[in-house]
Protein backbone atom coordinates (compact mmCIF):
# COMPACT_ATOMS: atom_id res chain seq x y z
CA UNK A 1 0.00 0.00 0.00
CA UNK A 2 1.23 3.49 -0.77
CA UNK A 3 0.56 6.69 1.09
CA UNK A 4 -0.10 8.69 -1.99
CA UNK A 5 -2.26 11.45 -0.54
CA UNK A 6 -0.87 12.45 2.82
CA UNK A 7 -1.31 16.17 2.46
CA UNK A 8 -5.01 16.52 3.24
CA UNK A 9 -6.76 16.06 6.55
CA UNK A 10 -10.03 14.21 6.52
CA UNK A 11 -13.06 16.47 6.76
CA UNK A 12 -15.99 14.40 8.03
CA UNK A 13 -19.32 15.00 6.39
CA UNK A 14 -22.08 16.59 8.44
CA UNK A 15 -24.07 13.36 8.28
CA UNK A 16 -21.26 11.63 10.19
CA UNK A 17 -20.50 14.52 12.54
CA UNK A 18 -21.95 12.75 15.55
CA UNK A 19 -19.61 9.83 14.92
CA UNK A 20 -16.49 11.99 15.00
CA UNK A 21 -17.26 14.63 17.64
CA UNK A 22 -17.15 12.87 20.97
CA UNK A 23 -18.91 14.51 23.93
CA UNK A 24 -16.61 16.07 26.52
CA UNK A 25 -17.39 13.41 29.10
CA UNK A 26 -16.08 10.61 26.89
CA UNK A 27 -12.50 9.37 27.13
CA UNK A 28 -9.67 10.80 25.06
CA UNK A 29 -9.78 9.72 21.42
CA UNK A 30 -7.30 9.80 18.56
CA UNK A 31 -8.42 9.78 14.93
CA UNK A 32 -6.50 8.73 11.81
CA UNK A 33 -7.25 8.42 8.12
CA UNK A 34 -6.09 4.99 6.95
CA UNK A 35 -5.85 2.94 3.77
CA UNK A 36 -6.27 -0.81 3.34
CA UNK A 37 -5.56 -2.69 0.15
CA UNK A 38 -8.42 -5.05 -0.63
CA UNK A 39 -6.78 -7.89 -2.63
CA UNK A 40 -10.12 -9.33 -3.75
CA UNK A 41 -11.27 -6.09 -5.38
CA UNK A 42 -7.74 -4.76 -6.13
CA UNK A 43 -8.75 -1.48 -4.50
CA UNK A 44 -7.41 0.85 -1.82
CA UNK A 45 -10.17 1.36 0.72
CA UNK A 46 -10.16 4.27 3.19
CA UNK A 47 -11.24 4.13 6.79
CA UNK A 48 -11.33 6.53 9.68
CA UNK A 49 -9.71 4.73 12.63
CA UNK A 50 -10.61 5.93 16.13
CA UNK A 51 -8.57 4.79 19.12
CA UNK A 52 -9.56 5.32 22.76
CA UNK A 53 -6.40 4.87 24.89
CA UNK A 54 -8.21 4.85 28.25
CA UNK A 55 -9.87 1.49 27.61
CA UNK A 56 -8.00 0.26 24.52
CA UNK A 57 -11.03 0.27 22.23
CA UNK A 58 -11.12 0.96 18.48
CA UNK A 59 -13.79 2.06 16.05
CA UNK A 60 -13.71 2.29 12.24
CA UNK A 61 -15.77 4.14 9.64
CA UNK A 62 -15.87 3.56 5.90
CA UNK A 63 -15.02 6.97 4.41
CA UNK A 64 -16.45 6.42 0.91
CA UNK A 65 -19.75 4.87 2.01
CA UNK A 66 -20.07 7.09 5.10
CA UNK A 67 -21.06 4.33 7.46
CA UNK A 68 -19.76 2.57 10.53
CA UNK A 69 -17.53 -0.35 9.57
CA UNK A 70 -16.54 -1.52 13.06
CA UNK A 71 -18.41 -0.57 16.22
CA UNK A 72 -16.36 0.48 19.22
CA UNK A 73 -14.65 -2.73 20.31
CA UNK A 74 -11.93 -3.74 22.76
CA UNK A 75 -8.63 -4.41 20.98
CA UNK A 76 -5.51 -5.06 23.05
CA UNK A 77 -2.92 -5.15 20.27
CA UNK A 78 -2.88 -1.42 19.46
CA UNK A 79 -0.87 1.14 21.42
CA UNK A 80 -0.45 4.91 21.26
CA UNK A 81 3.22 4.36 20.33
CA UNK A 82 2.06 2.63 17.13
CA UNK A 83 0.11 5.67 15.97
CA UNK A 84 2.24 7.76 13.64
CA UNK A 85 1.90 8.75 10.00
CA UNK A 86 3.41 6.17 7.65
CA UNK A 87 3.10 3.26 10.08
CA UNK A 88 1.08 0.11 9.41
CA UNK A 89 -1.13 -1.22 12.18
CA UNK A 90 -3.05 -4.46 12.28
CA UNK A 91 -6.69 -4.27 13.42
CA UNK A 92 -8.45 -7.64 13.45
CA UNK A 93 -6.18 -9.03 10.70
CA UNK A 94 -6.65 -5.97 8.50
CA UNK A 95 -3.38 -4.13 7.92
CA UNK A 96 -4.03 -0.38 7.84
CA UNK A 97 -1.61 2.27 6.61
CA UNK A 98 -1.90 5.51 8.61
CA UNK A 99 -1.81 8.27 5.99
CA UNK A 100 -3.11 11.36 7.83
CA UNK A 101 -4.48 12.67 11.09
CA UNK A 102 -8.25 12.58 11.36
CA UNK A 103 -8.59 15.78 13.39
CA UNK A 104 -6.55 18.67 14.74
CA UNK A 105 -6.52 17.33 18.29
CA UNK A 106 -4.78 14.12 17.18
CA UNK A 107 -2.29 16.10 15.08
CA UNK A 108 -1.46 18.36 18.04
CA UNK A 109 -1.16 15.55 20.56
CA UNK A 110 0.70 12.97 18.52
CA UNK A 111 2.29 14.76 15.61
CA UNK A 112 3.63 18.13 16.68
CA UNK A 113 7.11 17.00 17.70
CA UNK A 114 7.44 13.62 16.01
CA UNK A 115 10.56 13.40 13.89
CA UNK A 116 12.34 10.73 11.92
CA UNK A 117 16.09 10.56 11.62
CA UNK A 118 18.78 8.23 10.36
CA UNK A 119 20.68 5.97 12.76
CA UNK A 120 23.68 4.34 11.12
CA UNK A 121 25.72 1.61 12.82
CA UNK A 122 29.21 1.76 11.32
CA UNK A 123 31.38 -1.23 10.28
CA UNK A 124 33.34 -1.24 13.55
CA UNK A 125 30.17 -1.78 15.62
CA UNK A 126 28.04 -4.14 13.52
CA UNK A 127 29.17 -7.02 15.72
CA UNK A 128 27.62 -5.09 18.65
CA UNK A 129 24.41 -4.25 16.77
CA UNK A 130 22.17 -6.02 19.29
CA UNK A 131 23.49 -3.96 22.20
CA UNK A 132 23.24 -0.68 20.27
CA UNK A 133 19.68 -1.44 19.10
CA UNK A 134 18.76 -2.33 22.69
CA UNK A 135 20.02 1.12 23.80
CA UNK A 136 17.98 2.75 21.00
CA UNK A 137 14.80 0.94 22.06
CA UNK A 138 15.36 1.64 25.76
CA UNK A 139 15.74 5.34 24.93
CA UNK A 140 12.18 5.36 23.58
CA UNK A 141 12.85 5.34 19.83
CA UNK A 142 10.68 3.36 17.41
CA UNK A 143 12.59 1.66 14.60
CA UNK A 144 10.50 2.09 11.45
CA UNK A 145 13.02 0.86 8.87
CA UNK A 146 16.18 -1.25 9.13
CA UNK A 147 18.58 -2.67 6.58
CA UNK A 148 22.11 -4.07 6.65
CA UNK A 149 23.96 -2.96 3.52
CA UNK A 150 27.35 -2.28 1.96
CA UNK A 151 28.26 1.09 0.52
CA UNK A 152 30.10 1.52 -2.76
CA UNK A 153 32.67 4.31 -2.96
CA UNK A 154 30.18 6.41 -4.97
CA UNK A 155 27.47 5.91 -2.33
CA UNK A 156 29.97 6.73 0.43
CA UNK A 157 31.02 9.98 -1.27
CA UNK A 158 27.35 10.95 -1.70
CA UNK A 159 26.76 10.20 1.97
CA UNK A 160 29.81 12.22 3.12
CA UNK A 161 29.42 15.07 0.64
CA UNK A 162 29.52 17.68 3.44
CA UNK A 163 32.85 16.30 4.71
CA UNK A 164 34.79 16.54 1.44
CA UNK A 165 37.11 19.32 2.61
CA UNK A 166 37.76 17.92 6.06
CA UNK A 167 40.96 16.17 7.18
CA UNK A 168 41.00 12.37 7.05
CA UNK A 169 38.21 12.41 4.41
CA UNK A 170 39.78 9.57 2.42
CA UNK A 171 40.32 7.56 5.61
CA UNK A 172 36.64 7.98 6.48
CA UNK A 173 35.59 6.87 2.98
CA UNK A 174 37.84 3.81 3.23
CA UNK A 175 36.46 2.97 6.68
CA UNK A 176 32.74 3.35 5.86
CA UNK A 177 33.16 1.06 2.80
CA UNK A 178 35.29 -1.51 4.66
CA UNK A 179 32.37 -3.65 5.80
CA UNK A 180 28.60 -3.77 6.28
CA UNK A 181 26.65 -0.97 7.94
CA UNK A 182 23.17 -1.08 9.47
CA UNK A 183 20.93 1.83 8.50
CA UNK A 184 17.77 2.54 10.48
CA UNK A 185 15.00 5.09 10.32
CA UNK A 186 14.08 5.88 13.92
CA UNK A 187 11.13 7.88 15.26
CA UNK A 188 10.65 9.88 18.45
CA UNK A 189 9.74 13.34 19.70
CA UNK A 190 12.71 15.59 18.77
CA UNK A 191 14.40 12.52 17.31
CA UNK A 192 17.34 14.37 15.73
CA UNK A 193 18.47 15.99 18.98
CA UNK A 194 17.63 12.96 21.12
CA UNK A 195 19.61 10.63 18.85
CA UNK A 196 22.63 12.97 18.85
CA UNK A 197 22.44 13.03 22.65
CA UNK A 198 22.37 9.24 22.85
CA UNK A 199 25.30 9.05 20.41
CA UNK A 200 27.54 11.37 22.43
CA UNK A 201 30.47 13.45 21.11
CA UNK A 202 31.92 12.45 17.72
CA UNK A 203 35.32 11.79 19.28
CA UNK A 204 34.92 8.62 21.33
CA UNK A 205 37.80 9.62 23.63
CA UNK A 206 35.95 12.82 24.51
CA UNK A 207 32.71 10.83 24.88
CA UNK A 208 34.36 8.69 27.57
CA UNK A 209 34.66 11.74 29.84
CA UNK A 210 31.75 13.96 28.73
CA UNK A 211 29.06 11.33 28.07
CA UNK A 212 30.23 8.00 29.56
CA UNK A 213 26.88 6.25 28.97
CA UNK A 214 26.63 7.24 25.31
CA UNK A 215 26.93 4.85 22.36
CA UNK A 216 30.26 6.29 21.21
CA UNK A 217 31.71 6.14 24.73
CA UNK A 218 30.70 2.49 25.13
CA UNK A 219 31.44 1.17 21.64
CA UNK A 220 33.66 3.75 19.87
CA UNK A 221 37.45 3.88 19.56
CA UNK A 222 38.31 7.33 18.14
CA UNK A 223 36.78 10.11 16.02
CA UNK A 224 36.48 7.91 12.90
CA UNK A 225 35.75 4.46 14.36
CA UNK A 226 33.06 5.86 16.63
CA UNK A 227 30.39 3.15 16.29
CA UNK A 228 27.44 5.10 14.89
CA UNK A 229 26.31 8.21 13.04
CA UNK A 230 23.41 10.64 13.20
CA UNK A 231 22.60 13.70 11.05
CA UNK A 232 22.80 17.18 12.58
CA UNK A 233 19.69 18.77 11.06
CA UNK A 234 16.28 18.02 9.60
CA UNK A 235 17.61 18.72 6.08
CA UNK A 236 20.58 16.38 6.55
CA UNK A 237 18.31 13.69 8.00
CA UNK A 238 15.97 13.89 4.99
CA UNK A 239 18.88 13.77 2.51
CA UNK A 240 20.59 10.83 4.22
CA UNK A 241 17.39 8.80 4.68
CA UNK A 242 16.68 9.24 0.96
CA UNK A 243 20.13 7.82 0.21
CA UNK A 244 19.63 4.70 2.34
CA UNK A 245 15.85 4.30 1.93
CA UNK A 246 14.96 5.95 -1.40
CA UNK A 247 11.31 6.88 -1.82
CA UNK A 248 11.63 7.42 -5.57
CA UNK A 249 11.53 3.73 -6.43
CA UNK A 250 15.27 3.05 -6.24
CA UNK A 251 16.63 0.19 -4.19
CA UNK A 252 19.41 1.99 -2.31
CA UNK A 253 22.74 0.35 -1.40
CA UNK A 254 23.05 -3.42 -1.87
CA UNK A 255 22.04 -5.81 0.89
CA UNK A 256 24.74 -8.04 2.37
CA UNK A 257 23.24 -11.51 1.83
CA UNK A 258 25.83 -14.15 0.92
CA UNK A 259 23.42 -16.95 -0.10
CA UNK A 260 25.90 -19.64 0.97
CA UNK A 261 26.00 -21.95 4.03
CA UNK A 262 23.02 -20.08 5.47
CA UNK A 263 19.73 -20.42 7.27
CA UNK A 264 16.87 -17.97 7.82
CA UNK A 265 15.63 -16.30 11.00
CA UNK A 266 12.69 -13.91 11.29
CA UNK A 267 11.99 -11.87 14.41
CA UNK A 268 8.19 -11.86 14.46
CA UNK A 269 6.00 -8.72 14.69
CA UNK A 270 4.90 -9.29 18.30
CA UNK A 271 8.56 -9.42 19.39
CA UNK A 272 9.34 -6.23 17.45
CA UNK A 273 6.39 -4.37 18.99
CA UNK A 274 7.37 -5.60 22.47
CA UNK A 275 10.84 -4.08 22.05
CA UNK A 276 12.68 -7.43 22.01
CA UNK A 277 14.72 -7.01 18.80
CA UNK A 278 17.89 -5.86 20.55
CA UNK A 279 17.73 -8.63 23.15
CA UNK A 280 17.20 -11.31 20.48
CA UNK A 281 20.12 -10.01 18.40
CA UNK A 282 22.34 -9.97 21.50
CA UNK A 283 21.46 -13.61 22.19
CA UNK A 284 22.20 -14.62 18.59
CA UNK A 285 25.53 -12.79 18.50
CA UNK A 286 26.56 -14.08 21.95
CA UNK A 287 25.96 -17.63 20.68
CA UNK A 288 28.60 -17.01 17.97
CA UNK A 289 26.18 -17.04 15.03
CA UNK A 290 27.05 -14.53 12.31
CA UNK A 291 24.22 -12.29 11.10
CA UNK A 292 25.29 -11.77 7.49
CA UNK A 293 22.16 -9.93 6.28
CA UNK A 294 19.27 -8.22 8.05
CA UNK A 295 16.26 -6.19 6.95
CA UNK A 296 12.89 -5.02 8.26
CA UNK A 297 9.87 -6.01 6.18
CA UNK A 298 6.13 -5.33 6.32
CA UNK A 299 4.62 -8.40 4.70
CA UNK A 300 1.13 -8.58 3.26
CA UNK A 301 -1.00 -11.67 3.66
CA UNK A 302 -0.34 -12.96 0.14
CA UNK A 303 3.43 -12.96 0.74
CA UNK A 304 3.09 -14.62 4.14
CA UNK A 305 0.82 -17.35 2.79
CA UNK A 306 3.32 -17.98 0.01
CA UNK A 307 6.23 -18.16 2.46
CA UNK A 308 4.33 -20.42 4.89
CA UNK A 309 2.79 -22.62 2.18
CA UNK A 310 4.66 -25.71 3.40
CA UNK A 311 2.81 -25.48 6.76
CA UNK A 312 -0.70 -25.20 5.26
CA UNK A 313 -2.82 -28.21 6.19
CA UNK A 314 0.03 -29.58 8.29
CA UNK A 315 0.28 -27.25 11.29
CA UNK A 316 -2.98 -26.51 13.19
CA UNK A 317 -1.75 -22.98 13.98
CA UNK A 318 -1.25 -22.12 10.29
CA UNK A 319 -3.88 -19.35 10.18
CA UNK A 320 -2.63 -17.84 13.44
CA UNK A 321 0.94 -17.97 12.12
CA UNK A 322 -0.07 -16.10 8.97
CA UNK A 323 -2.04 -13.48 10.92
CA UNK A 324 0.90 -12.90 13.26
CA UNK A 325 3.48 -12.49 10.52
CA UNK A 326 1.46 -9.87 8.64
CA UNK A 327 0.39 -8.00 11.79
CA UNK A 328 3.32 -5.57 11.73
CA UNK A 329 7.02 -5.17 11.01
CA UNK A 330 9.27 -8.21 11.13
CA UNK A 331 13.04 -8.45 10.78
CA UNK A 332 14.48 -11.15 8.52
CA UNK A 333 18.08 -12.33 8.85
CA UNK A 334 20.51 -14.52 6.99
CA UNK A 335 22.40 -16.55 9.60
CA UNK A 336 25.72 -18.16 8.78
CA UNK A 337 26.14 -21.70 10.09
CA UNK A 338 29.81 -21.44 11.10
CA UNK A 339 32.04 -23.80 13.03
CA UNK A 340 32.21 -21.54 16.10
CA UNK A 341 28.64 -22.29 17.18
CA UNK A 342 28.13 -25.36 19.39
CA UNK A 343 24.71 -26.22 17.93
CA UNK A 344 22.65 -25.61 14.81
CA UNK A 345 20.59 -22.44 14.64
CA UNK A 346 17.41 -24.53 14.60
CA UNK A 347 18.44 -26.09 17.93
CA UNK A 348 19.30 -22.65 19.30
CA UNK A 349 15.75 -21.42 18.57
CA UNK A 350 14.14 -24.35 20.38
CA UNK A 351 10.76 -26.11 20.03
CA UNK A 352 7.97 -24.19 18.27
CA UNK A 353 5.81 -24.26 21.42
CA UNK A 354 7.38 -21.88 23.99
CA UNK A 355 5.83 -23.81 26.89
CA UNK A 356 7.52 -27.01 25.77
CA UNK A 357 10.71 -25.06 25.12
CA UNK A 358 10.70 -23.69 28.68
CA UNK A 359 10.44 -27.23 30.07
CA UNK A 360 12.88 -28.99 27.76
CA UNK A 361 15.20 -26.27 26.39
CA UNK A 362 14.95 -23.28 28.77
CA UNK A 363 17.90 -21.39 27.29
CA UNK A 364 16.56 -21.29 23.72
CA UNK A 365 15.19 -18.17 22.02
CA UNK A 366 11.58 -19.35 22.03
CA UNK A 367 11.75 -20.39 25.68
CA UNK A 368 13.02 -16.95 26.70
CA UNK A 369 11.07 -14.66 24.37
CA UNK A 370 8.08 -16.70 23.06
CA UNK A 371 4.46 -16.50 24.23
CA UNK A 372 2.38 -18.94 22.16
CA UNK A 373 2.97 -21.33 19.26
CA UNK A 374 2.19 -18.56 16.76
CA UNK A 375 3.77 -15.77 18.80
CA UNK A 376 6.96 -17.67 19.57
CA UNK A 377 9.39 -14.78 18.97
CA UNK A 378 11.18 -16.14 15.90
CA UNK A 379 10.70 -18.20 12.80
CA UNK A 380 13.66 -20.34 11.80
CA UNK A 381 14.23 -22.68 8.89
CA UNK A 382 13.11 -26.18 9.91
CA UNK A 383 14.92 -28.20 7.21
CA UNK A 384 18.57 -27.51 6.34
CA UNK A 385 17.88 -27.80 2.61
CA UNK A 386 15.30 -24.97 2.85
CA UNK A 387 17.68 -22.42 4.37
CA UNK A 388 18.88 -20.92 1.10
CA UNK A 389 15.35 -20.83 -0.37
CA UNK A 390 13.98 -18.91 2.62
CA UNK A 391 16.89 -16.44 2.60
CA UNK A 392 16.42 -15.92 -1.14
CA UNK A 393 12.71 -15.25 -0.64
CA UNK A 394 13.47 -12.23 1.54
CA UNK A 395 16.76 -10.90 0.18
CA UNK A 396 16.21 -11.55 -3.53
CA UNK A 397 12.44 -11.60 -4.08
CA UNK A 398 10.92 -9.28 -1.45
CA UNK A 399 13.90 -6.93 -1.40
CA UNK A 400 13.40 -6.27 -5.10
Amino acid sequence: MKAGQQGRSLQPSSSLATLYLAPKNQSERFAFLTEWYDPNASLLRRYELLFYPADGTVEMHDVKNRRTFLKRTKYDDLRVEDLFIGNKVNVFSRQLLLIDYGDQYTARQLGSRKEKTLALIKPDAVSKAGKIIEMIIKAGFTITKLRMMTLSRKEATDFLVDHHSKPFYNEVIQFITSGPVIAMEILKDDAICEWKRLLGPANSNLAHTDAPGSIRAVFGTDSIRNAAHGPDSFASAAREMELFFPSSGGCGPANTAKFTNCTCCIVKPHAISEGLLGKILIAIQNACFEISAMQMFNMDRVNVEEFYEVYKGVVPEYNDMVTEMCSGSCVAMEIQQNNNSKKTFREFCGPADPEIARHLRPKTLRAIFGKTKSQNAVHCTDLPEDGLLEVQYFFKILDN
